[in-house]
């Protein structure tokens, strides 16, 4: 009798959990190691090609449609397919980790969709990218429930046509999966352990129920990163004998140079295409990454002053719409990040009415549907998107074709009126200094100051630090952007949060780490491209 083949992938310096085996099963690990030696190659050529891109901004402070894909933005014959009943209807989407309260309490929202998110709502602890999986795998055989210690409340399901229709979100291709290496050494893409997973467990299960693997794609920078993963989906159905275009992919336009290139993405993916999505702070982190030696004419002012009517952020969500609709695509808005308060009325009755006239302009922009991060708001936005649709399930017959957007349009950031401020240096360190300390103890969702944050919010708090000190800003009350007032600053948010919260609390948190690294990735003359590469090397698990 002949040996059995060994095992293609390892499990790396991980601490067994509790049911892995039902995930990292023998023949999930031979199609996660199939995608690896097939496409991990070309991730590592198109993360090289970022940089060489970059470069070029760098030098030349600019960007533009790009000239080898005219054509294709000529031709008006071609079509996304048309979208799967459970994606017709996507007029509110909530976002949220996949712990198991999360995975109860989303499906149960009343939104149209639930992104479920392996990537900047989750720290990818060994525990988060394991436990998720079998969430997501309990909520569709329906054995999924869930008590909280602390109320002994308990929460379980809805009837099955009530449930929120998932669309997962695989991490981005820059980041990998320490915790599963192959024969060499080297990691698999967690883009490809979180999809492939995903696909393998859930393909078949998902069209016995009328539905299908859907999919967010963060952090794409271009079309032949779209085309990758177009590779990737026709090779998985493919190898698990399911029918092409059975996957469909929504991808998020949240970096500069994507915005430049949203009719290409469609077109690679347009067997496999569902939409587009607008996905605000990483698109302005991208901005500042991409045009950090840009000088004054680049430089942003405090995140919260830069709100989507901002001229630049106006042609980029216009253009959206406009390229979704004219290629059959669902354009789906921005992020409605506000947690309720249960304590004070005013600031909800505020904070509720921003929602509602951020929604309301979605909606009347065009937009077929948004995301919200709290059950809360999911009536909020409903009502914005009810008002305009009223029984249709998108208004992709709305065209825009009163839309035009030059290139330069999209990067005129010297429109705003706003400049940075001193209150929003503070509000910088502290949003960095309490998510990136949550981050470190495996939470990617953190609510701050009534504001849900996740990965997103601390890069472009670290990077607008980063801009503002190079760029010499000078604040409202005479002080100038330096590393030394960075220090000075964080210093003094981590005595109040030591004062706030207690000496206990303090020293089994990881505020002295979280507060070091927030200083590293804003300080470093060598920008780094992503705040959770160095993160993930200090995450435990």
């Amino acid at each position: 009798m002949s040996a059995p083949a060994p095992s293609p992938l390892a499990i790396v310096d991980a601490e067994p959990l509790p049911r892995q085996e039902e995930v990292l099963s023998e023949t999930a690990l031979a199609f996660v190691a199939a995608l690896h030696r097939r496409f991990t190659p070309r991730r590592d050529e198109l993360l090289a090609r970022r940089a060489e891109r970059r470069a070029e901004i760098a030098r030349t402070s600019t960007l533009d449609f790009l000239p080898g894909t005219a054509a294709i933005r000529a031709d008006d014959s071609w079509k996304v397919a048309p979208a799967p009943p459970a994606l017709e209807d996507r007029r509110v989407e909530i976002t949220g980790p996949t712990d198991r309260k999360m995975t109860i309490n989303a499906l149960n929202s009343g939104a149209k969709v639930w992104l479920a998110d392996f990537e900047d709502a989750s720290a990818p602890t060994w525990e988060n990218v394991v436990t998720g999986q079998l969430n997501l795998i309990d909520a569709y055989t329906r054995s999924i429930d869930f008590t909280d210690e602390r109320t002994g409340k308990t929460y379980a399901l809805r009837p099955e046509e009530e449930l929120a229709t998932v669309v997962m979100r695989p991490r981005g291709w820059h980041l990998d999966e320490r915790h599963l290496a192959d024969a060499d050494g080297t990691p698999v893409p967690g883009a490809l352990v979180d999809f492939g997973l995903y696909f393998f467990h859930n393909v078949k299960r998902l069209l016995g129920l009328g539905k299908g693997p859907y999919f967010y794609l963060p952090k794409t920078e271009s079309h032949l990163e779209a085309r990758l993963w177009n590779d990737v989906f026709v090779f998985a159905q493919d190898y698990l004998g399911v029918p092409r275009g059975t996957v469909r992919a929504t991808v998020l336009i949240e970096t500069i140079t994507a915005a430049y290139e949203m009719e290409e993405i469609l077109y690679e993916l347009r067997d496999h295409a569902s939409g587009l999505n607008a996905g605000r702070w990483d698109y302005l982190f991208s901005i500042v990454k991409n045009f950090r030696d840009g000088g004054p004419r680049f430089v942003l002012p405090d995140r919260n002053a830069v709100t989507m009517t901002a001229p630049f952020m106006r042609a980029y969500t216009e253009l959206l719409v406009r390229t979704c609709h004219k290629r059959g695509a669902h354009a789906i808005g921005g992020m409605a990040a506000f947690i309720p308060s249960r304590r004070d009325e005013e600031v909800n009755k505020v904070a509720f009415e921003k929602v509602k006239a951020d929604k309301d302009r979605e909606a009347n922009d065009g937009f077929d549907g948004s995301w919200v991060a709290h059950p809360d708001l999911v009536p909020i936005a409903m009502e914005s998107f009810d008002r305009v649709l009223g029984d249709r399930p998108h208004q992709k017959d709305r065209l825009r074709e009163d839309v035009d957007v030059k290139a330069e349009d999209l990067i005129a950031v010297d429109s705003l009126d706003a400049k940075p401020t001193y209150a929003g240096l503070v509000n910088a360190v502290q949003v960095g200094i309490r998510y990136i300390e949550a981050w470190l103890r495996g939470l990617g969702a953190v609510a701050i100051f009534n504001l849900m944050e996740d990965a997103a919010t601390a890069e472009i708090s670290r990077s607008q630090i980063w801009q503002w000190i190079n760029a010499g800003v000078e604040f409202e009350n005479g002080e100038k952007a330096t590393p030394e007032l960075a220090r000075k600053v964080a210093a003094e948010e981590l005595a109040n949060i030591r004062a706030e919260i207690g000496e206990e609390a303090f020293a089994a948190g990881n505020w002295q780490q979280a507060h070091d690294l927030l200083l590293k990735v804003a300080l470093d003359e060598d920008y780094a491209d992503f705040l959770t590469l160095p993160a993930y090397e200090q995450l435990k698990g």
